[in-house]
C-alpha cells in the first residue's frame, strides 16, 4: 500500500461555512428590508403624520383667524413648527413603537441580533429609518399644510438650511424614543411616552417665537431645554426670516450637541438591553 492509497478524512462540502457577507452589505439590506416595510404601511403613516398637524394649522390660522382671535401672519410663526413636530414626533415614535414590540413579546430583535452586524450598527439602521420616515412627514405636512393657510413661506434657496434642520430634529427624536423604549419596563412603557411627549409638543415653540417669552421667564428656560424648540427656531430662520427667531447658528449647535449626547445614550441602553 502507497501513500497515495490511504484515505485521507475531508471535510464534507456541506459542513463548509458559508462567507458572512460584508458588513455593509448587510446594513444595506436591513435598511431596504425596514424602508419597504414603511412603504406597506403608506397610508397608516400618512394619517398618522397629517392628521395632528393639518387639524393644529386649520384651527390656528383659519377658524381663529376668522374670528379675529389670531392675526392673519400667525401661518409664518406656526407651519414652520408644524413642520418640527411632524418630524420629532414621527421619528419618535418609528423607532420607540417597534422597539417595544420587538424588545417585548414578539422577540423580533433577536432575529436582527443574529445577523452579520455589531450591535450598534443594528441600533444605528433604526435610528437612520426614523430619520428618514420623519423627512417624509416634513415633507408632507408642508406642501398640504401650506394649502391649508394659503401660504408657503420660503423659497427654494430655503431648501438645503430646512433639510438639514429637519434630518437633525429627525436624529435626535430617533436616539431619544430609541433611549425611552430600552430604558423604561414594557409596561409603564404607554403611560410615560403620553408624560414625555405632551410638553415636548407644548414646550417646542412650535406656535410662538422663543424670544417673545422673554415676559414670561421660568417658561422661557424650560422651552429652552426642549431640542425641538431649536428646530422650530431653525425652520423659521430658513422659511420665514422676517418672523422673530433665534441665530441659526445658535440652533445648528445646540441640535448637534444634543444630537451627539442623545447617540451615545441611546446606543449603550440599546446595547445593554440587547445583552440582557
Amino acid at each position: 500500500m502507497t501513500l497515495t492509497d490511504i484515505p485521507v478524512d475531508r471535510p464534507a462540502a456541506s459542513s463548509v461555512a458559508a462567507p458572512r457577507p460584508p458588513v455593509a452589505r448587510a446594513f444595506g439590506a436591513i435598511l431596504l428590508r425596514d424602508l419597504l416595510v414603511s412603504g406597506k404601511d403608506f397610508w397608516f403613516i400618512l394619517a398618522q403624520v397629517l392628521l395632528t398637524p393639518l387639524f393644529m394649522l386649520f384651527i390656528f390660522t383659519r377658524v381663529l383667524t376668522m374670528q379675529g382671535i389670531v392675526g392673519a401672519g400667525f401661518a409664518n410663526i406656526l407651519l414652520p413648527g408644524t413642520v418640527a413636530l411632524a418630524t420629532f414626533t414621527t421619528s419618535l415614535q418609528s423607532v420607540a413603537v417597534p422597539l417595544v414590540k420587538e424588545f417585548g413579546f414578539t422577540r423580533e430583535i433577536e432575529d436582527r441580533l443574529l445577523s452579520p452586524l455589531p450591535t450598534a450598527l443594528v441600533a444605528v439602521g433604526k435610528l437612520v429609518v426614523a430619520t428618514i420616515r420623519g423627512l417624509f412627514a416634513a415633507a408632507l405636512v408642508y406642501p398640504v399644510g401650506a394649502l391649508v393657510v394659503g401660504t408657503a413661506p420660503g423659497s427654494w434657496s430655503a431648501l438645503p438650511l430646512s433639510v438639514l434642520f429637519v434630518l437633525l430634529a429627525g436624529w435626535v427624536a430617533a436616539a431619544l424614543g430609541m433611549t425611552l423604549a430600552t430604558v423604561l419596563p414594557l409596561q409603564r412603557i404607554q403611560a410615560t411616552f403620553s408624560l414625555f411627549v405632551t410638553p415636548i409638543i407644548w414646550t417646542g415653540c412650535v406656535h410662538y417665537p422663543w424670544q417673545r417669552l422673554a415676559e414670561i421667564r421660568w417658561f422661557q428656560v424650560a422651552t429652552a431645554a426642549n431640542p425641538m424648540t431649536y428646530a422650530a427656531e431653525g425652520l423659521r430662520a430658513a422659511l420665514a426670516p422676517q418672523v422673530t427667531h433665534l441665530p441659526v447658528g445658535v440652533c445648528l449647535l445646540v441640535l448637534a450637541a444634543v444630537a451627539v449626547v442623545t447617540t451615545v445614550a441611546a446606543l449603550w441602553t440599546f446595547i445593554r438591553r440587547a445583552v440582557k
